[in-house]
């Protein structure tokens, strides 16, 4: 369903993965759809493979900016029987699955308007350092280092921790320090100026929640994170837009050209809205207006973001859950964040590269202490997608230094060729 849905390749007899809690239905899975106890279910998408050098099947969506089916499939004793709760079509394809989902996205992307994959430049993003913690202090301590190191980063990204709460982004908090400055420093330097923010995403504890109620989608439950209930922002509301659009505005006039948009699947959670649109409706409307307060030349890097609904509408898009320092999951959950996860979904996800967007496989995390770190570089590297170190850069050791030169480089223009990724 969205960036963090676990994805891959399966025998028939097995089932894919579940969320382990309730709330990661909501956070990683598709919200309202919860899937059979055994079986696949697979959002707009599904594959099958006879196994016996046949056609694969290719089970799809024809127009997912309007609908995205869920297609069920489950073994029913010598046969596969494919189930689906709206409009799908079936394609054969000769070769292997690998060959069938290139030539699909490809088609795909053209019906839809997926943009020129024009290479973005590489990048060092604060997360996976300093996460909610991370000062303007910080960020200009890594701006020193990347020229003291001979780093090659195109783009400087803020994450999580600048804004005043979440659903609050018109003010900087005030632990993180001045935002304005900071993007003018990384800006004299030459490079381009990014920004963390979940648009769509509204806290319970914010001041936009208590203000505005009327600006939120009823009945929505979006989860649980910061410490706090989240509620999702309805966009067809007029005030709900105009504050969306000033807010990006805002951050556009500071010189901010690269936006990650995170936690976006809550724009298209169904739930009573002021117009009457339907949750993938409200979804595409919101990434127009971003798109139009943006501007036509800054990057939208999409995140936590239903995937087929965004073709056309973003540059680039996270195809996986976080990578994480660690590379097991919590409770075995491959939606969550971890080595395992990150790998898994971006080996499946390697097609869409170039051919619906540029693939971000997540952040180079090279520093020590990163378990199955040569691992993670290599997987980073082979994605061809986006480049984006998050390391306190002074912290890291020969190795890690060594590899994040060397892997610091523009987006490949190019597809990953069919059968270099997928895997099990």
């Amino acid at each position: 369903w969205q960036s963090w849905s676990p994805a891959g390749l399966y025998r028939a007899d097995a089932t894919s993965p579940r969320p382990a809690r309730p709330v990661w239905q909501t956070m990683a899975f598709r919200p309202e759809r919860p899937p059979p106890a055994t079986g696949f279910q697979g959002e707009g998408l599904l594959v099958v493979d006879p196994g016996d050098g046949g056609a694969v099947r290719v089970f799809s969506s024809p127009d997912p900016a309007r609908d995205v089916a869920s297609i069920r499939a489950r073994l029913a004793g010598r046969r596969i029987l494919v189930e689906a709760t709206g409009e799908v079509h079936e394609e054969a394809f000769e070769g292997d699955v690998a060959c069938a989902l290139a030539t699909w996205a490809d088609g795909l992307g053209r019906r839809m308007g997926a943009p020129t994959t024009a290479p973005i430049g590489p990048a060092w993003c604060s997360w996976y350092c300093y996460w909610r913690e991370v000062t303007a202090g910080d960020v200009l301590e890594n701006l020193d280092a990347i020229d003291a190191l001979g780093l090659d980063v195109a783009v400087v990204q803020v994450d999580d921790g600048w804004q005043a709460g979440l659903g609050d982004w018109l003010e900087d908090s005030p632990a993180f320090g001045d935002l304005a400055d900071v993007v003018a420093r990384i800006r004299a330097t030459g490079r381009r100026a990014g920004i963390w923010l979940a648009p769509f995403m509204v806290g319970e504890r914010s001041a936009t929640a208590a203000e505005h109620p009327e600006w939120l989608v009823a009945g929505a439950d979006a989860g649980f994170n910061w410490d706090q209930r989240l509620r999702a922002l309805d966009v067809t509301h007029p005030g709900a837009a105009e504050r969306l659009q000033a807010i990006i505005r805002r951050l556009a006039g500071l010189g901010i050209d690269y936006f990650k948009i995170d936690f976006i699947y809550a724009a298209a959670m169904e739930g009573g809205r002021r117009a009457d649109a339907s949750g993938l409706d409200a979804y595409r409307e919101g990434l127009r207006l971003i798109r139009a307060a943006a501007g036509p030349n800054a990057t939208l890097l999409g995140c936590g973001a239903p995937l087929l609904p965004s073709v056309g509408l973003v540059d680039a898009m996270r195809i996986s859950p976080d990578i994480g320092t660690h590379y097991e999951p919590p409770d075995g959950d491959v939606s969550q964040p971890s080595g395992r996860g990150a790998v898994l979904a971006g080996r499946a996800r390697a097609f869409q590269h170039a051919r619906l967007w540029v693939n971000d496989p997540d952040c180079l995390l090279a520093r020590p202490g990163i378990e199955r770190r040569e691992a993670w570089a290599e997987h980073v590297r082979a994605s061809g997608g986006l480049a984006v170190s998050s390391d306190p850069l002074r912290a890291l050791d020969e190795w890690g230094l060594e590899t994040t030169r060397r892997l610091l480089v523009p987006s490949s223009p190019e597809p990953v060729p069919p059968g270099a990724a997928i895997g099990h």
